[in-house]
C-alpha cells in the first residue's frame, strides 16, 4: 500500500488565506521579516542539525496595547496525528532521553517544530516572548481537510520548553481586535514551583553539557590563552551580548570585523559595549571602572586581536560562547550560572595544581539547604566572606524573592522590594580577581545583585561596611553563609569567628572540613561560642564533592548574639546518605541522581534543626541525635548517636532462643546420623 501523501500546501493555503483576510503583514518562508529575526534563524542549528537556515512557513511580529512587540512563527504538515509530540509529562518532546535535540520530533511534529524556531529567537535577539504555532490536517474519506492547530507560548519564563495557551480552530486570535485579549491569556498563564523545579534541572544538565564542550573546545583550539584569559573572555562575551531594552543593544557575532585599525579592533568594540551596559547599571563609579579594567587587559592583548585568514581569536571565542551558552544566560535561569562555569573550567586546570585547590564551590542543591538552615527571608540582610562565583548569594537571593512574592500582595510594593534585595541585602567578599570577575558576572545575570560584591581580603581589610559608594555605612548582617577556602586558619573557621563579630543577631549556616569541628579549630570555636550559640552539627555525605575534593565535611548551624550554654541542645545529624548517588563521569548526560527521596530528606533536616526530633520520619534516632557539647572544649562538635551497649530482657531472651534452636538442630542432626548407621 502507497505511503500516504502530504497535503501540506492545502494546509499551508488554508492558514496563509486567514492571515491575509486579517489584514496581517505576514511573510513567507523565503522572505526576511527583520534583520535579528533572520538572523538568529539563520545561525541556530537547523532541524536536522545542521548550520542555520531555519525557515518557517510563515512568520509576523505583532504588537500589544502596551507596544509590546511579539514574533509568531508558524510551521505548516501535512499528516494527520503530526500536530505535536509530547513527553511522558505532557511537555513539548525537543529533547531525546540524552538530553540531545530530538530532531525526529523537531522535523515531522508542527509544533515541536515552531517550538525549535522560537528558541533560535530566545538564543539569539532580544525577544522573550514568542509564539509558536503548528497546523497540520488530512483528507478524510469524503476528501474534505479536516485541520487541527497547537499555539504555544515559548518564554524565558518557562525556559523556553514552551507552554499550550489553549485550543484554537483558526488563526483569529491573531486579528488586531482579538490580539490584546489573547496576550492577557498568555500572562494569566502559570506553572507550577513542582513544573519549573523540573525544567530548570533539565535545563542545569544542558548547562552542564555546554559549559564542558566550551571549555574542551577553547583549551584544545584556542592556543595562548590562561585559564583567567578564559574566564575575562567568558564574563566580558556575556555582559557584551546581555543589552538593555531600548537603551544599549546587544553585542552580535556580525558587529566584529576583526580589523587591525587601533580603536576599532574587535577587543575595542567589546569593551565600548560593555562600558556603555555598565554606564546604564547604578553601579557605584569605582566598582565600574574595576571591572572594565580588569577585562581591558585581556580585551586588548595585541595577540587575541591579531586576525589570521580575516579572523581574530577574539572573535572565534565569542562565537563560541554566545552560540554554546547564549540561550542559557539570556533566559534567566535562577541558577549558579557561573558556579557551573568555574567547576567546569577548573575542575582539571590551574586551581588543583596549585596551593589554591581547596577553592570548590557549592553544589547548588547545599547553597539552598545552607541558606534555609540560616533561616533567610526577604528582610534577610546575607553576607558571604568567601564568595567565590556568589553561588550562595544567588541561592540566598532566590529564597528572598520567593518569599517576597509569596507574602507582598501589592505589584509596586513587589517591584521595589525585589530592587531592594538585589541593590541592598546581600554582600560578598572575595580575595581573587578572576574569582571576583565570576561574582561579578553572577549577580548581573542575576538582575544585578552585583553592586555589593567586593574584591578585598575578608580577615585582613574589609571593616564591615557596604563599601563602594557606601564606604561608612554599617552593613546590617543577620544572616552568615559560608563555605571557606580549607586552607585558611583553622579550617577556615577564622571567617566565621571574624563575620559573628560583626553581627549581633540572626542566623548562620557554614559547610567545611569535619576536622574543624574534632581539633583543628579549638582556638576559633571557643572564641565563637562565647558569643554564640551552635544549634546543629550536621555530617554529609563524603562524595559530596565528588570530582572536586575527597574532604569529609560537616554544616554547622549558629544563633548569633548569645553565648553557648553548657546544658544547650545541640542537634547532631548523620547526613551521610542525603538521597543523591553521584558519579564522575566525563561523558555521562547526569552525574546526580535523587535514588531515595533526596529532596524530602533536605526537607526533613531544615525542620529538625528547626524543630527537633518530632520532625523524624524518613531518619531514624540513629541518625538524629540530641546532646551537649562543653563550650571550653572546641573539638567535640561532631558527636554521633551513643551505641547502647547494656543488654535488655529481649536480647537475653533471643540469646537463649538462638541457643536453643542451635541445640535441638545439633540433636536431629546427631538422632539422623545414628538412624542411618543402625540402617548399614
Amino acid at each position: 500500500m502507497s505511503a500516504k501523501k502530504s497535503i501540506e500546501p492545502n494546509i499551508a493555503d488554508i492558514g496563509n488565506s486567514w492571515l491575509k483576510s486579517y489584514k496581517l503583514d505576514y511573510k513567507l518562508e523565503q522572505e526576511a521579516l527583520n534583520d535579528e529575526i533572520d538572523k538568529a534563524l539563520n545561525e541556530y542549528y537547523s532541524k536536522s542539525g545542521g548550520k542555520g537556515g531555519n525557515r518557517p512557513d510563515a512568520k509576523l511580529l505583532l504588537q500589544d496595547k502596551n507596544l509590546n512587540k511579539y514574533p509568531i512563527l508558524i510551521e505548516y504538515k501535512g499528516y494527520k496525528d503530526k500536530l505535536v509530540k509530547l513527553d511522558s509529562e505532557g511537555k513539548v518532546e525537543n529533547k531525546t532521553s540524552k538530553n540531545q535535540p530530538n530532531f525526529k520530533n523537531i522535523n515531522s511534529y508542527a509544533v515541536n517544530g515552531a517550538i525549535h524556531y522560537a528558541n533560535a529567537l530566545l538564543h539569539y535577539t532580544s525577544y522573550t516572548d514568542i509564539i509558536a504555532i503548528g497546523m497540520t490536517g488530512f483528507k478524510n474519506e469524503f476528501g474534505t481537510i479536516e485541520h487541527s492547530i497547537g499555539v504555544y507560548y515559548v518564554s524565558k519564563t518557562n525556559f523556553g520548553v514552551g507552554q499550550k495557551v489553549d485550543d484554537y480552530t483558526d488563526f483569529s486570535f491573531l486579528k488586531k481586535e482579538n490580539f490584546d485579549d489573547f496576550i492577557e491569556k498568555i500572562k494569566s498563564l502559570k506553572l507550577s514551583q513542582n513544573e519549573l523545579d523540573k525544567i530548570k534541572k533539565q535545563r542545569e544538565i544542558e548547562i552542564d553539557a555546554s559549559l564542558v564542550k566550551i571549555n574542551n573546545d577553547i583549551y584544545q583550539n584556542e592556543k595562548g590563552l590562561s585559564e583567567s584569559d578564559r574566564v575575562y573572555l567568558v564574563a566580558a562575551s556575556i555582559i557584551a551580548t546581555l543589552g538593555i531594552p531600548n537603551k544599549v543593544s546587544a553585542l552580535e557575532k556580525s558587529d566584529l570585523k576583526s580589523s587591525q585599525e587601533e580603536g576599532n579592533r574587535d577587543g575595542d568594540i567589546i569593551l565600548r559595549k560593555i562600558k556603555a551596559f555598565l554606564n546604564e547599571k547604578s553601579l557605584p563609579q569605582d566598582k565600574k571602572a574595576l571591572i572594565i579594567r580588569t577585562l581591558q587587559n585581556t580585551l586588548e592583548t595585541n595577540n587575541i586581536n591579531k586576525a589570521e585568514n580575516g579572523e581574530s581569536q577574539l572573535k572565534r571565542v565569542f562565537t563560541k560562547i554566545v552560540d554554546d551558552l547564549g540561550i542559557y544566560y539570556k533566559i534567566g535561569l535562577n541558577t549558579d550560572f557561573t558556579g557551573k562555569l568555574f567547576n567546569e573550567m577548573y575542575s582539571w586546570l590551574g586551581f588543583s595544581q596549585d596551593k589554591l585547590n581547596d577553592v570548590v564551590l557549592t553544589p547548588s542543591y547545599v547553597a539552598t539547604l545552607l541558606v534555609k538552615l540560616a533561616r533567610v527571608n526577604k528582610d534577610s540582610y546575607v553576607w558571604d566572606f568567601a564568595t567565590g562565583s556568589a553561588g550562595l548569594l544567588v541561592a540566598a537571593m532566590n529564597e528572598m524573592l520567593i518569599d517576597a512574592k509569596n507574602s507582598i500582595k501589592s505589584p509596586e510594593e513587589l517591584i521595589q522590594k525585589i530592587v531592594h534585595i538585589k541593590a541592598n541585602q546581600l554582600l560578598g567578599v572575595e580575595i581573587l580577581p578572576n574569582i571576583y570577575m565570576l561574582a561579578i558576572l553572577n549577580m548581573i545575570l542575576m538582575g544585578d545583585g552585583s553592586s555589593h560584591i567586593l574584591n578585598q581580603d575578608s580577615i585582613k581589610d574589609f571593616n564591615g561596611n557596604y563599601g563602594l559608594g557606601k564606604d561608612n555605612e554599617k552593613f546590617p548582617a543577620n544572616a552568615f553563609v559560608l563555605n571557606p577556602p580549607y586552607s585558611a586558619e583553622g579550617n577556615g573557621m577564622i571567617f566565621v569567628e571574624k563575620a559573628f563579630s560583626m553581627m549581633t543577631r540572626g542566623y548562620g549556616a557554614i559547610i567545611i572540613q569535619s576536622s574543624a569541628g574534632s581539633g583543628k579549630a579549638t582556638y576559633y570555636n571557643k572564641k565563637i561560642l562565647k558569643n554564640n550559640t551552635l544549634l546543629a552539627s550536621i555530617k554529609m555525605p563524603l562524595d559530596l564533592f565528588v570530582g572536586k575534593s575527597s574532604v569529609q565535611t560537616h554544616i554547622y548551624v549558629f544563633r548569633i548574639g548569645e553565648p553557648h550554654q553548657k546544658d544547650e541542645i545541640v542537634k547532631f545529624i548523620d547526613f551521610s546518605n542525603d538521597g543523591y548517588s553521584r558519579t564522575n563521569r566525563k561523558k555521562a548526560s547526569v552525574n546526580l541522581r535523587d535514588t531515595d527521596r533526596a529532596k524530602e530528606r533536605y526537607e526533613e533536616v531544615i525542620n529538625l534543626v528547626r524543630f527537633g526530633k518530632s520532625k523524624l520520619n524518613i531518619f531514624t534516632e540513629k541518625e538524629y541525635y540530641e546532646g551537649t557539647i562543653d563550650p571550653e572544649d572546641g573539638a567535640d562538635w561532631n558527636q554521633s548517636a551513643p551505641i547502647d551497649i547494656k543488654p535488655t530482657l529481649e536480647d537475653f531472651k533471643k540469646t537463649v532462643s538462638e541457643y536453643l534452636s542451635w541445640e535441638v538442630s545439633n540433636i536431629l542432626k546427631q538422632q539422623d546420623k545414628d538412624n542411618k548407621d543402625l540402617e548399614k
